[in-house]
């Protein structure tokens, strides 16, 4: 049975599967991914779920504020082993219904073009794309997608 669990970015489970999805970007961009890694350091963040099955983590996201009325979604992540089931679906929607309980009401993200997974999901979720913003101004290799909450 999948449990989510809102924690922290101190949490052991996420920290592991943040350098899995890091190990899963390198693989799917190479030396493009260096230019993206000064930007996925997460600092302390409050906003954290990863997602248990059966007691192991299985996935993960956080998210951190971008204004006062919106959040960036980062380090979405669930494992090979566990994909197509759906985890992904829940974290977003557990993170988006967090957000809206702090008085957000928009939710912004960057994916790659190459995470054509991630943008479907994104899409499917009611993300709209946007033209690119902050670092990733500019950027061919960034998706931006918005949505209110």
């Amino acid at each position: 049975m999948l449990k989510l669990q809102k924690t922290t970015s101190e949490n052991t489970d996420f920290a592991l599967l943040i350098a899995e999805l890091d190990g899963d970007l390198n693989g799917r961009y190479g030396e493009l991914q260096a230019q993206y890694n000064a930007y996925n350091h997460i600092e302390q963040n409050n906003t954290v779920i990863v997602a248990y099955e059966d007691n192991r983590a299985v996935g993960c996201g956080c998210f951190k504020k971008l204004d006062d009325d919106t959040v960036e979604i980062k380090r979405m992540f669930v494992k090979p082993t566990h994909r197509g089931q759906g985890i992904a679906v829940k974290i977003v929607t557990e993170l988006e219904a967090w957000a809206k309980s702090l008085n957000y009401s928009a939710s912004q993200l960057e994916t790659g073009i190459k995470q054509t997974e991630a943008i479907g999901l994104y899409g499917k979720l009611g993300y709209t794309v946007i033209d690119n913003y902050g670092q990733y101004a500019g950027n061919e290799n960034s998706v931006c997608m918005r949505k209110k909450l």
